[in-house]
């Protein structure tokens, strides 16, 4: 075989949740093996790894779209963003945008701009933090020279933040699929009004222990 033997079906509601969890545990055990090489002085490998604990971090989003997918074309789009590197670390400025003032979802709306290039200055430093190359005018990149102690801490404390959050069940996936499904991709209105819907219906059931008010404040 010469390629892995990729999965692009239809998950269930368990398969999801189970996915999510999965990428959540090893999004963790890559940023925490990011910070003890940033202890010992390696960055280049510190900050590429922390890419990647950021790119599996992202797997969550996207799973939670998959989830959504009523046709074939959404099914093989979902897939597609699954196992593109720059659709899930679109998250990494996250933490900037926050610092700078970002307090609704429509403030964090050029995470998901077309036009923005921060998914691929992370791949290219990720890229950069493995590997020599020669760029430009014939000019060699020796992953040393590019990646410094501050930009190798930045990565590690974002691809820490981002690696952050409790276990996905089931249920949260089933809620999701009832509250939001119907509204996917149509009017914004709805579906943040479905997001805010999903969220309420977690914290009636227990499965979540934030303010309901604060989530609808942010989401509208």
């Amino acid at each position: 075989m010469k390629k892995l033997n990729a999965y692009r079906g239809k998950l269930t509601a368990a398969q999801i949740a189970e996915g999510m969890n999965a990428a959540l545990e090893n999004a963790r055990r890559l940023a925490a093996d990011a910070e003890r090489l940033l202890n010992i002085g390696s960055f280049p490998s510190a900050a590429s790894l922390a890419a990647l604990a950021i790119e599996e971090a992202g797997k969550i989003s996207i799973l939670r779209a998959l989830s959504l997918a009523r046709s074939q074309t959404e099914l093989n789009d979902a897939w597609k963003d699954y196992r593109s590197h720059t659709m899930k670390n679109r998250a990494w400025i996250m933490p900037q945008l926050v610092a700078a003032g970002a307090r609704k979802l429509e403030d964090l709306r050029v995470l998901f701009d077309e036009s923005s290039n921060h998914p691929y200055v992370l791949d290219q430093l990720k890229q950069l933090g493995f590997y020599t190359d020669c760029l430009g005018k014939a000019l060699w990149s020796k992953p040393s020279d590019v990646i410094d102690e501050h930009l190798a801490s930045s990565l590690v404390h974002v691809s820490k933040l981002l690696s952050q959050g409790s276990k996905h069940s089931q249920r949260e996936i089933e809620l999701w699929m009832e509250h939001v499904g119907p509204v996917w991709k149509k009017d914004m209105a709805w579906m943040k009004q479905g997001i805010v819907n999903w969220y309420a219906t977690m914290h009636a059931e227990g499965l979540v222990h934030g303010d309901p008010k604060g989530m609808e404040e942010f989401i509208r």
